[in-house]
Formats: C-alpha cells, sequence, structure tokens
C-alpha cells in the first residue's frame, strides 16, 4: 500500500467531517431563527427578564453563612460590578412578604457596606443569594426612564417625586 492511498482516505474522512459539521450548524442556525419568529414580542407591560451577567462571586444566605458584609468586603472592589439579591418564596401567601424582607435585610447589610444591591423575588426554592457580576445596566435603566416618562407610577409600584 502506498502512502498517498493512505493520505487520501484520511482527507476524505476529514472533508466529510467538515460537512457534517456545515450541515448541523447550518441546522441549528435555522433552528434558532425559526424559534425567534415563533416568540412573540413583548409589549411595554410584560416584566423583561434581568440581562445575564458574568458572575464573579456567589453568597448563600444558610444557616451558619457568616453575614454577607465581612464577605463584601473580601470581594475585590469594581465600579462595573452590580450586586443582586434574589429571595425564593413558595406557594403560601405570606411567603412573598418574607422573601421580600429577607433580600431588604441582606439589602440593608450591603448598604452598610457602601454597595447598592437590586432586589430580584421570585417563585421557587433555595436560600437567598447575593452575586456579584458584571451585569449591564443599561436596559434597567432604559426601561425605568421610559416608564417615569410615560407617568406610569402609580401602576407600577413606582414612588412619585
Amino acid at each position: 500500500m502506498s502512502a498517498r492511498v493512505a493520505a487520501s482516505w484520511q482527507t476524505s474522512l476529514a472533508d466529510l467531517s467538515l460537512i457534517l459539521f456545515m450541515i448541523a450548524a447550518a441546522a441549528l442556525s435555522r433552528q434558532e431563527a425559526e424559534r425567534r419568529a415563533m416568540t412573540p414580542a413583548p409589549s411595554s407591560r410584560d416584566a423583561a427578564a434581568s440581562p445575564p451577567g458574568t458572575p464573579l462571586a456567589v453568597y448563600l444566605a444558610l444557616p451558619g453563612a457568616p453575614p454577607l458584609g465581612p464577605w463584601l468586603s473580601q470581594q475585590a472592589a469594581d465600579p462595573r460590578q452590580r450586586l443582586t439579591i434574589t429571595a425564593f418564596y413558595g406557594p403560601a401567601p405570606e411567603t412573598p412578604a418574607a422573601a421580600l424582607a429577607e433580600a431588604a435585610s441582606l439589602a440593608r447589610q450591603a448598604g452598610s457596606h457602601g454597595i447598592r444591591a437590586r432586589i430580584v423575588v421570585e417563585p421557587g426554592r433555595g436560600p437567598a443569594r447575593a452575586v456579584l457580576a458584571f451585569d449591564d445596566p443599561a436596559p434597567a435603566d432604559a426601561m425605568a426612564r421610559s416608564l417615569l416618562e410615560r407617568g406610569d407610577r402609580s401602576s407600577e409600584g413606582i414612588p412619585g417625586p
């Protein structure tokens, strides 16, 4: 068997692999475009999802965990970081208020260390968590500005000036 014959089957296999990859990539791309076309555009009244950030550090408010303040002082300070406190609540009617109180307590601890926090309270299970992330606040700020410009403060729970 010559070296030329041995190399040709490897080249053919590499070509076939590349063709298969290109077909799979094209199918996935088309599938994503179809999914986007099927998803209805959010109205101005729909709640917008938070833009995902790049988490740097996560704090879980578990029993026996150190307080949030000392944990925050151990993290590297960066003005581009945003602290998001997420608290979860269950199906009982009183649990959203309890989750909000827990998140507010963590936000006060962060505030005492000079860090402003965004609070998110959502259905789910698990301990409250604080996440330091490189987050882009521009979409949330733009949404808040548009609500204030429309004069929709009372229906959205945003306090007036």
